[in-house]
């Protein structure tokens, strides 16, 4: 077992690109050390590069959210290479059949296969993440929500709504934050419920633009931002209570000099 130094540990699903990416790098550039995972080892890797390249070391494991024992893996690779958990961001979501299909034809086992992703590993993450935080004296959970928990769709997924798997396990997961602060909140254990609203990059883009006309597209750039903001700030704690959107967050606070807000592109 290798434990690196005294800097501070995060780790990151939904890592490999977009605003998983972008939260592990803009971590890193922060000052923590990175452990990442998604189901791509390939671009995992690419990202490790980046968080290395802004001075973090990294540890990017490939693990499928669905697989228990992958994430399980991960979370033990994770723990044994840093010794510690100062913040964890499930950010990770299912990418399956279900994410598209309309009830009737959703097979349950698509959608077990949902919530196995979307609210079973980020429960097993905070089981390993959680003690570690309360050995250090504490720690923050950052979980990714979405508005869909309280917006109702005006039509289909097969246009412009979302399926109910997707939104099942997004409520999930919105409820696990306020629950770990009711239960930690005393032992220093800081809890965020945060949605990215509408996020889009590279030919995803121009998709989202035609299918949400007029809908406020950000880029995934202004999703890390808000993460570390959240992370550092002691002002984040009125926060807590509250279903925080990442893009306005960063915007409202200067953390991505030159962007307009949602709705406007990244300044390159």
């Amino acid at each position: 077992m290798t434990i690196e130094g005294a800097r501070r540990v995060a780790w990151v699903t939904g890592a490999s690109r977009g605003m998983g990416a972008n939260t592990a790098v803009e971590l890193a550039r922060a000052g923590f050390d990175v452990a990442l995972t998604s189901r791509d080892q390939g671009r995992l890797d690419a990202v490790a590069e980046q968080v290395r390249a802004v001075g973090g070391a990294a540890l990017p494991l490939a693990a499928d959210l669905t697989d228990r024992r992958a994430v399980e893996a991960f979370a033990q690779a994770a723990a044994d290479r840093f010794g510690r958990c100062d913040v964890l961001c499930n950010i990770g979501v299912y990418q399956g059949p279900a994410m598209r299909t309309v009830v009737l034809e959703t097979s349950l086992d698509e959608l077990a296969a949902s919530l196995e992703a979307d609210v079973v590993a980020p429960a097993l993450l905070c089981r390993r993440a959680v003690p570690l935080m309360l050995e250090q004296g504490g720690g923050t959970v950052v979980n990714m929500s979405s508005n869909v928990v309280v917006l109702d769709p005006r039509a289909s997924v097969a246009t412009t709504g979302w399926s109910f798997a997707y939104a099942a396990g997004k409520a999930g997961i919105d409820r696990l934050a306020r629950i770990l602060d009711a239960e930690l909140g005393d032992r220093g254990i800081r809890a965020f419920t945060v949605q990215p609203g509408m996020v889009a990059y590279g030919e995803k883009l121009a998709e989202f633009l035609a299918k949400y006309a007029g809908a406020p597209v950000s880029p995934p750039e202004a999703i890390g931002p808000g993460v570390v903001w959240l992370v550092e700030s002691p002002d984040a704690d009125a926060l807590r209570t509250t279903r925080i959107d990442l893009p306005r967050l960063t915007h409202e606070h200067g953390l991505l000099p030159g962007w307009g807000g949602p709705g406007s592109p990244h300044p390159a």
